[in-house]
């Protein structure tokens, strides 16, 4: 579903991704982790067409960016630690919005659907100003599925949400990956990062420095993998 091959990005003088390579099989769930300033945000930022790559090959679900990146951006879902939305419509108002950027049929119900799977169905006619932190992210991710995508990028969508509107965050997620989407999470939060993702990179000056999946570390805790990629 994602293929990277030979990733460079570079912003004058300085590299920021360094012939990276990266591959994604549908419906992996993929926790990409790293200290700040590995990369992690900019790498999202080009497998979501936003930012365009100084040299490599970047392949998502089956569209070449950046040349094809309208045909990428209509199988994709992005959230980030921003909500993004709109403070002074409703809910559903902010969806609406956004289906008819993606033209989608039977809007009603896909957004009633949405709302209803991201907890926010009895909150659909308020401010989305009036919403706390937590139901703010929750609609964001609403909005990133409304048009079904079949990759969804989440970058450090915890930041700002307190314990409670984590815990709901973590519901929500385990909903989407169920439905068998593809999903890429940027996270500092390791234990969420060990118990939501079926895989786990570590992003390490610009490269990826090990990756492993949940079954393979076997005893070994997500942690302590993390050390010991830094470390080599």
């Amino acid at each position: 579903m994602i293929t990277v091959r030979g990733l460079v990005k570079r912003f004058g003088m300085k590299t920021v991704l360094r012939d990276l390579d990266f591959d994604v099989n549908p419906g992996e769930f993929v926790a990409l982790l790293g200290p700040n300033g590995a990369g992690k945000t900019t790498f999202l930022r080009i497998l979501s067409s936003l930012s365009k790559p100084s040299a490599g090959h970047v392949m998502v679900a089956g569209h070449s960016l950046p040349h094809q990146a309208s045909a990428v951006r209509a199988r994709l879902g992005v959230v980030s630690h921003l909500p993004l939305l709109y403070g002074d419509l409703t809910a559903e108002e902010n969806l609406r919005f956004y289906a008819r950027m993606y033209n989608i049929l039977n809007a009603g119900a896909r957004i009633e659907e949405v709302l209803q799977l991201v907890g926010l169905l009895d909150r659909r006619g308020d401010l989305v100003r009036t919403y706390s932190r937590g139901m703010q992210q929750r609609l964001a991710i609403g909005r990133a599925m409304l048009h079904d995508p079949d990759v969804m990028l989440f970058d450090e969508p915890y930041t700002g949400l307190d314990q409670d509107a984590a815990t709901m965050l973590d519901g929500v997620l385990r909903n989407v990956a169920g439905q068998g989407r593809t999903i890429v999470m940027t996270s500092h939060d390791l234990a969420r990062a060990e118990v939501l993702a079926t895989r786990f990179d570590v992003l390490s000056r610009g490269r990826i420095a090990a990756s492993s999946t949940r079954r393979a570390l076997g005893k070994l805790n997500l942690l302590t993998f993390y050390k010991r990629a830094l470390a080599g």
